[in-house]
Order: C-alpha cells, then structure tokens, then sequence
C-alpha cells in the first residue's frame, strides 16, 4: 500500500510542478509560489479543521517546535520558486531524472551524517542513473542533429 502511495506521491509532485511553472508563466515566478502556498495553506486549514477539529488545531503548542521544524516551509518555497524557472526549460523526463539524483545523493549525505555509513549499492545505483541521463541526452541530441540535417537536406532540395 505504502508503495502504491509513493509512486502515486512522486506522479503528483511532477504535476504539481508543471501546474506551477505555468502559472509561474503567465503570473511571475514568486507570485505563483506565492499563490501556491495559499492555495496550499487554504486546503490544508480545511483539512485541518475536518479531520482534527477547530479545539485541537487551536491547543496545539507550535512553541515545542525546534527551529529547524519550520526549515521545511522555505525550503518548500525553494523548490517551488525553483521549478517554476527550470520546469519550461527542460523536458519533464529530465527535470524528473535531475531532481531524482538530488533526493538520492541528499539522501545517502543524511544517510551518512545519520548512520555515519553509507552503502555501495546506494552510490552505485545513483551513479548508474546519472550515465543512464548522460546517454539518454546524448541520444536525444543526435536525433535532433539528425532531424535538423533532414529537414536543412530537404529545404535545399525544394529551393533547387
């Protein structure tokens, strides 16, 4: 079920992000975080109050909190700001693969920072997902310098 749940999780974060870059689009990179946090807050307040109650959010104590409980937020603002710009600039595949590599590398660092040992397996598996990038884009770079020479080849047919 847990599975289930997180490749649907992974689905969503990429559709949130192309949602989100095209709103950034047409309204401005900040002012689409901006609004995606209010939306974001808005539904979650709803939520809040459906399933905990309005005396329960309100007793909760945010003073036990520790600071670094808060860092979620803006780094949230982060990656939203973020992949609003760098969403319209490259293919979803691309912009998935990339920021896949960051969550395993990031991932294996607080690994290692937590357990102090990292796995081979875990390095290798990241590293052969960076080739497995590396040589789909080279791919993609030849078909289009192959389709681009087509298509040159046969404007100078037509003009001749």
């Amino acid at each position: 079920m847990y599975i289930i749940l997180a490749a649907i999780t992974g689905g969503l974060v990429i559709l949130s992000m192309i949602i989100n870059s095209r709103l950034a689009n047409k309204i401005g990179v900040l002012q689409g975080t901006l609004v995606n946090y209010i939306v974001g807050l808005g539904f979650t307040l709803v939520l809040v109050m459906i399933l905990k109650g309005p005396r329960e959010f309100i007793t909760n104590n945010l003073s036990n909190v520790p600071f670094y409980g808060f860092l979620g937020g803006f780094i949230g603002v982060m990656v939203v700001a973020t992949s609003n710009v760098i969403i319209p600039k490259i293919p979803a595949i691309y912009s998935t693969l990339l920021i896949f590599i960051g969550q395993v590398f990031t991932g294996i660092i607080i690994d290692y920072i937590r357990l102090s040992s990292v796995s081979k397996g875990k390095i290798i598996g990241g590293l052969i997902i960076i080739l497995g990038l590396l040589y789909n884009t080279n791919l993609d770079k030849n078909q289009m310098e192959k389709e681009e020479h087509e298509i040159l080849e046969e404007t100078i047919i037509d003009n001749d």
